[in-house]
């Protein structure tokens, strides 16, 4: 006799819980319905349901075919208002917070791992400092010390009249001129200490569940001896330790973050008083003024100890992760910060002392600072390196991106962007205070900024004609591997459909279509060509500005026509790029203010890049999975908990990311309910590369075991997602299922009359092969529990005292 058909299970409604990915989902297309209930949530992020489903869990019997369907959007985390348009400024602060969680996994090799943590730790606060510097630089020494103290600079602009030197006023004095421009970096260190402790307020400050009942994770027993310092990187765990990912404390990292505010907070304030204070002090060593002097001294010795505190507070503590570490250290937090305005309140009293002989010439003592930092980030990325190869040489893995260089290629790409990001602020307003004259070259009423940032621009040329070569290389090995799927792709549906008609152009963009997909595997080795020339020509920079104290194009007369043509092109065309590049970065940044669809499109890069907690850089944009992750472990919890019923949570690009890491949070028996489905998922191929501690084989080796069921679609054409590289456990199948038909037809046919499009990395609900998965996902999980069940009715009472409201 044949075997009988499989009998759909009916134990209750099953829920299936959607998470959208990057540049968000509205929740009517999410559910495709123009009308949808928010259930639970707030205008942030919310939990919403077609206004038909809200009820579900009263009326099991109409779920027999299908989950119950529950959208989580989260897209105003990262671009709701308009203010999200500014947090393109602290954009190298967000990569260096990257560099962080790109330490290699490893076992052992304890001390080395602290190390990796605190060279990141101390590269963002030279990032700190370098902002500060630029900000004074502009502030202190292009207009209140070469601008105000030049006639020619002065006359030309009426708002600097009560500043200039030729007037005799009260502000003629260069000491007091600078003690009022002191307040402009002193007022943006003063805001981004606001916006780190108000995005944390908002975004960072949800608790994790405390509820063993409904989440187990935080009341597992914690290993006996286990150092809360620094606890993702110490040594070599004990099995029974949970893996990173599901620590209790991970995605709340309050402590630290308040600590490094305090510290980055009191370095800024101390960078502005050491730069007033060192011109003073320099004036009065020259002026033989023996009180003055002492003052001077003494305010430098102070300094130099207050900065010493900050380099202690930045490396003596790590993350804690273990527990959720609600403590905070009150003392420190208050009285660093406090302590270092206190020292930026004398330091311009002292500045501001009447000194009659003073007078402004040349450059702002001080220049030397932006050398000092340019090879002190070059050190620390080199040894950060060292680091980070020492710990990939423990666990070799193939797939690891640049062989466990990732985090130090990143780090310098940071350092880069916020040379160019601070040199180009300097070099522009050098150029609009000097009229018609070049920045450096001695035609102006003023020196310009410091020779070391014109060299900086002067290297940006070089650094494209570099990268020339790799686009091109890459250009043509995207051609010819289109060309070489082109058969592929006609034997492929030729073997699909019956008949097939060979359509060139049709072909070339299939073809096409999956050989750009494969650029995404060539991207580590662009990031590490553009981080070696960086680092290369950096270092460069510094040595030719200390060697010959000009700019390139001066330091280029009397050489051969050919240097000196090399060289006055490259400084031109350095200094128009890196004005072009502010011009576009600002202009960006105020349509992004404005439109909420350009606003939408650099949530993008926030998607990617703000999913880490603040680990190094606490002025970095906030950490939106501190929300997100909590928000979908407890939905997970307590649905489960209180129903019984079996749950699906579903997650596209980056909201597979968020999907696993909420799955890793719950506890064991929890897990055990929950089937996940994944589709054109990060976790491998880019999360799995690039952050191995946590996404790499291992962790998500560990997960599919422990997660009841997995599957994971993907498709050849889709540049982001891809496989994540796991067989089957027993009789389980692979969590792979792919690559997917893509298109779904390669002409017209009966069923398919138009030409279907290339999805690549959208709208994998369209094949057919979605609601089979997740119905075979369903049929896998155990049957609801029957005493849980009741539940329903106090479920359904929550819901409707839960303030929701029609979107």
């Amino acid at each position: 006799m044949p075997p009988e058909p499989p009998v759909r299970r009916s134990d209750g409604a099953a829920l299936e819980l959607l998470v959208h990915g990057v540049g968000g989902a509205t929740a009517q297309e999410m559910l495709a319905d123009p009308y949808v209930v928010r259930i639970t949530g707030d205008e942030t992020a919310a939990i919403y349901r077609r206004p038909a489903d809200e009820e579900a869990e009263a009326h099991p019997e109409r779920y027999e075919d299908g989950p119950v369907p529950e959208a989580y959007c989260w897209s105003n985390l990262t671009s709701g208002n308009g203010t999200r348009a500014l947090w393109l400024l602290l954009l190298p602060f967000m990569v260096v917070n990257l560099a962080h969680w790109m330490r290699p996994a490893t076992n052992g090799l304890g001390r080395t791992q602290r190390l990796y943590g605190v060279l990141v730790r101390l590269l963002a606060l030279t990032l700190t400092v370098l902002l500060t510097a630029a900000a004074c630089e502009v502030a202190l020494d292009l207009v209140a010390w070469q601008c105000a103290g030049s006639a020619g600079c002065a006359d030309d602009r009426a708002w600097l009249g009560f500043l200039s030197a030729a007037r005799d006023g009260w502000w003629a004095q260069p000491g007091r001129r600078l003690a009022l421009a002191a307040l402009v970096p002193a007022a943006l260190v003063g805001l981004l200490w606001y916006l780190s402790n108000r995005t944390w307020s908002a975004y960072e400050a949800q608790r994790p569940p405390t509820d063993p009942t409904a989440v187990g994770s935080w009341s597992e027993p914690e290993t006996a001896g286990a150092d809360d310092t620094d606890a993702y990187e110490g040594p070599a765990e004990p099995a029974a330790v949970r893996p990173a990912l599901a620590r209790p404390g991970f995605w709340y990292g309050r402590r630290l973050v308040a600590r490094l505010r305090a510290a980055h907070t009191a370095a800024g304030f101390l960078t502005v008083a050491g730069a007033i204070t060192g011109a003073a002090a320099r004036h009065d060593r020259d002026a033989a003024g023996a009180v003055r002097e002492a003052i001077g001294w003494l305010l430098h010795s102070t300094l130099v100890a207050a900065g010493l505190v900050v380099l202690w507070v930045v490396c003596s503590r790590g993350r804690s992760e273990r527990r959720r570490d609600g403590t905070l250290d009150k003392a420190l937090i208050s009285r660093l910060p406090a302590g270092s305005l206190v020292l930026l309140g004398l330091a311009i009293v002292y500045a501001a002392w009447s000194r009659p002989d003073w007078v402004s010439s040349g450059t702002l003592p001080g220049a030397v600072t932006f050398s000092v930092l340019i090879l002190a980030q070059g050190v620390l990325v080199v040894a950060l390196a060292v680091a980070a190869y020492a710990l990939h040489r423990r666990a070799r893995h193939a797939r690891i991106a640049l062989y466990g260089l990732g985090g130090p290629a990143v780090a310098m790409l940071a350092c880069a962007l916020a040379g160019v990001m601070t040199g180009g602020v300097a070099q522009r307003v050098g150029d609009w205070l000097d009229g018609s004259g070049t920045p450096g070259m001695g035609e102006g009423s003023i020196p310009g900024p410091p020779v070391l940032l014109s060299w900086q621009a002067a290297v940006i040329p070089v650094l494209l004609v570099l990268l020339l070569l790799p686009v091109v290389l890459l250009a043509v090995r995207t051609v010819r591997t289109g060309r070489r799927l082109a058969p592929v792709v006609e034997a492929e549906y030729g073997s699909r459909e019956a008949r097939v008609t060979p359509d060139s152009v049709r072909t070339r963009r299939i073809a096409g279509a999956r050989a750009r997909a494969e650029l995404t595997d060539a991207a580590p080795w662009l990031v590490g060509l553009v981080s070696g020339a960086s680092l290369l020509l950096g270092t460069g920079a510094v040595l030719g500005a200390w060697l010959s104290g000009d700019v390139p194009g001066r330091a280029a007369e009397g050489e051969p026509a050919l240097i000196q043509s090399v060289a006055d092109t490259a400084q031109a065309l350095g200094s128009w790029l890196i004005g072009l590049g502010f011009i576009l970065f600002v202009t960006w940044g105020r349509r992004a203010y404005r439109d909420p669809s350009a606003r939408r499109t650099i949530g993008i890069l926030w998607d990617v890049g703000t999913f880490w907690p603040r680990a190094s850089h606490p002025f970095a944009p906030p950490c939106y999975a501190e929300r997100a992750v909590p928000d979908l472990t407890w939905r997970m919890a307590t649905w489960t908990a209180r129903t019984g019923g079996r749950l699906v949570i579903s997650g596209h690009s980056q909201g597979s990311v968020l999907a696993a890491a909420a799955v890793w949070q719950l506890r064991e028996g929890t897990r055990h309910q929950v089937a996940l489905l994944t589709y054109g998922s990060p976790l491998e191929r880019l999360y799995g590369r690039w952050f191995p501690a946590y996404f790499g084989a291992t962790p998500l080796g560990d997960l599919g075991r422990e997660v009841h069921c997995w599957r994971n679609l993907w498709r050849a054409t889709d540049p982001i997602g891809g496989p994540v590289r796991l067989g089957g456990q027993g009789d389980e199948p692979a969590v792979d299922h792919g690559p997917l038909k893509d298109p779904l037809a390669y002409g017209r046919t009966e069923r398919r009359p138009l030409p279907e499009p290339i999805l690549g990395h959208s709208d994998y609900q369209a094949d057919p092969g979605f609601a089979a998965e997740r119905a075979a996902l369903l049929d896998r999980l155990p049957p609801a529990l029957p005493a849980q069940r009741d539940g329903a009715a106090d479920q359904r009472h929550d819901h409707g005292s839960s303030g929701r409201s029609s979107a």
